[in-house]
């Protein structure tokens, strides 16, 4: 095939896992690549696995990659002579676009023409109904029986700047709230409302253009699974759809692609109702998704590689590949650094361990020893399983996910698993209400991980030659003591031996600081132990157990007052919304923080008064950190 704008190096305007996942297709075309990156991301593994890589100056860690001035300038530097955008940041800012093109370099993604077009939720539905493509329409004066409503961010996805509206008095208060989430995300507070499906389905069409018209469609993926309208679990092909209605949804995205000139990798997204087997366009994503592995495994291709293609202008790119069969189901996970059972605040610190076995593709943006900062988004992988059936897939992933040792924060790892495991999942049968419906968060109690953790830090201080914990008289056990939210807290009790250990109801077969083996009611299992501080992680073919170890004695310097909020997460101040000496109710926000661009609020724990606020709006604070004290009221 000819070239018109052969590429010869590569540099990635993206970070992480984005940009892993691009220099992968560009080393096997034999295309140099190059990093940009900011201070806080200089030691992440897609710095290294570059060519050459650019820092990019500022004191701002989570602006630096919406600085379209720093990575033109940055390409130049490295001698680049084409940039991808990945996904996220400047990937679909037609300013961006045009810039590079102005600059010289090989665009890789959509006409800037054709971002401003899908760039505005508002603007994009007018088009795709002047194509044919059925849209949502919003209420011009909303009423009662138009709840629920949804609120979204015309400039944006991935959930920021979207709330859910079931009341017309929270209407005001909840478009202020999207706004200004949308603002913080996507350098644009515009918002919009449409009408909110309760159990639809989000399905979305993978296309790839050419510029002129022609559009290849690549089957569809079902995005259901989501908290906070931000995906979790995606899958290929979507599973319980009628063909008719598959055809229908390409013939749309193709219909929709091919009415702005789409060129290159894109995703059209509806909204799908199971019981009347009608959908309705969402949006167009102008950029290729974070889920497109599933569609690469059932399809046999290699997005990005299409995407270079296109850009560099080679001959009969679309038509070459418009017959692409379906081969079996692959289904996609992603990881989250945060904690589902608290709301998925998201977590940030060192990611002690993050390893992986069995058969899956693992698109991961951090290693073992990676520091997750607070400034991006809380995803460290994208685990991906291809199998010849749905079951299959699924039935792999769990036994990847629950095989993978990953250790040092809090991740949805668990909540993953028992998604994947769930009768409501495997059924087919999802909707985006399901994560509102049930956590799935399922807990296995293992008494043995707890004592195979007190008989690891037991070895970690044997000396050698004397039995471990040895006394002359041993009337009274030794005594391990974890943290479990208790007063007594979780006690293992031991005793030590010439002959080893001496616990009730397990027998200890082997052990040393690292491994150690139990039997229990003739069943032997063997547990893997990493101890880092008084935090000891615990795997087993059972799941995966975090302890925390209980000092002796109680530092006076960790004590807080009675009635002290602590910052959930380190993070920004965004806005206080109450005065120190007023009286609080219980529920009522006191500040909202921002991490990761997501926003917590925080509210009083009880009624009383807000006695001290020791932060304002744009302060700066660490999990754990004292924000507000609210003394309880008493009668």
């Amino acid at each position: 095939m000819p070239i018109e704008n052969s590429i010869s190096r590569l540099l990635v305007a993206n970070r992480a896992e984005i940009a892993s996942r691009v220099f992968r297709t560009a080393r096997k075309l034999g295309i140099e690549t190059v990093a940009v990156h900011s201070d806080a991301d200089a030691a992440l593994p897609f710095v290294a696995e570059a060519d050459h890589a650019v820092r990019l100056p500022g004191n701002a860690p989570a602006e630096t990659y919406l600085r379209a001035d720093l990575i033109i300038e940055a390409a130049k530097v490295a001698g680049a002579d084409a940039i991808h955008p990945g996904y996220g940041f400047l990937s679909e800012n037609a300013d961006f676009a045009r810039a590079v093109e102005a600059a010289g370099l090989v665009w890789i993604g959509p006409a800037p023409e054709s971002i401003e077009q899908m760039g505005s939720k508002i603007e994009a539905k007018k088009i795709m109904a002047a194509a044919g493509v059925p849209v949502l329409e919003a209420p011009a004066s909303p009423v009662e029986a138009d709840l629920p409503l949804l609120v979204k961010a015309s400039a944006g996805g991935g959930g920021r700047g979207m709330r859910i509206v079931r009341s017309l008095d929270a209407l005001g208060a909840e478009i202020a709230k999207a706004e200004a989430e949308a603002a913080s995300a996507f350098g644009d507070g515009t918002v919009f409302v449409e009408p909110y499906v309760e159990a639809g389905r989000h399905v979305e069409v993978q296309v790839v253009g050419d510029g002129a018209g022609n559009v290849a469609v690549f089957g569809e993926r079902d995005c259901s699974v989501q908290r906070r309208h931000q995906k979790v679990v995606e899958e290929s092909p979507a599973p319980l759809l009628p063909d008719a209605v598959r055809s229908a949804l390409h013939e749309a995205a193709r219909n929709a692609a091919a009415a702005i000139d789409y060129r290159g990798a894109g995703t059209v997204e509806f909204l799908y109702d199971a019981a009347s087997e009608r959908f309705w366009f969402l949006e167009m994503n102008t950029r290729l998704q974070v889920e497109h592995p599933v569609t690469e495994l059932v399809h046999g291709v290699d997005l990005v590689e299409l995407q270079i293609a296109v850009a560099e202008g080679a001959a009969d790119v679309v038509s070459a590949s418009s017959t692409s069969a379906v081969d079996g189901h692959a289904v996609e996970v992603r990881l989250y650094a945060e904690d589902p059972a608290a709301d998925y605040q998201p977590q940030s610190g060192v990611l002690t361990k993050l390893e992986f076995s069995g058969d899956a593709r693992v698109d991961a943006g951090y290693t073992s020893g990676s520091e997750v900062s607070t400034f991006y988004d809380a995803m460290l992988a994208k685990v991906i399983v291809h199998a010849p059936t749905r079951d299959a897939a699924i039935r792999r992933l769990v036994s990847v996910l629950r095989t993978a040792k990953i250790h040092g924060l809090v991740t949805n790892r668990e909540q993953l698993v028992g998604i994947l495991g769930s009768e409501a999942f495997r059924s087919g049968e999802v909707s985006t209400a399901l994560l509102a419906e049930e956590k799935f968060l399922p807990h296995t109690e293992d008494p043995g991980a707890s004592v195979a953790a007190a008989v690891a830090l037991a070895e970690a201080t044997r000396r050698p030659g004397i039995p471990v914990a040895w006394r002359n008289v041993t009337n009274h056990p030794q005594r391990t003591v974890f943290e479990d939210g208790s007063d007594d807290g979780l006690v293992v009790e031991w005793y030590g031996t010439r002959e080893g250990y001496r616990i009730d109801g397990f027998e200890v077969i082997d052990a040393d600081q690292d491994r150690v083996v139990l039997e229990r009611d003739g069943l032997r299992t063997a547990y893997e132990i990493a101890v880092d501080g008084d935090r000891i992680d615990v795997d087993s073919s059972i799941g995966h157990t975090v302890l925390r170890k209980r000092p002796r004695f109680t530092d006076p310097a960790t004590q807080t007052q009675p009635g002290s909020l602590l910052a959930p997460m380190p993070g920004s101040v965004v806005s206080v919304l109450a005065e120190a000496g007023s009286s609080v109710t219980e529920g009522q926000p006191l500040l909202v923080l921002e991490a990761m661009k997501m926003q917590h609020t925080v509210t009083a724990p009880t009624d009383g008064v807000l006695a001290q606020i020791n932060v304002k709006p744009g302060s700066q604070v660490a999990a754990g950190e004292v924000l507000a004290v609210v003394e309880e009221e008493t009668s």
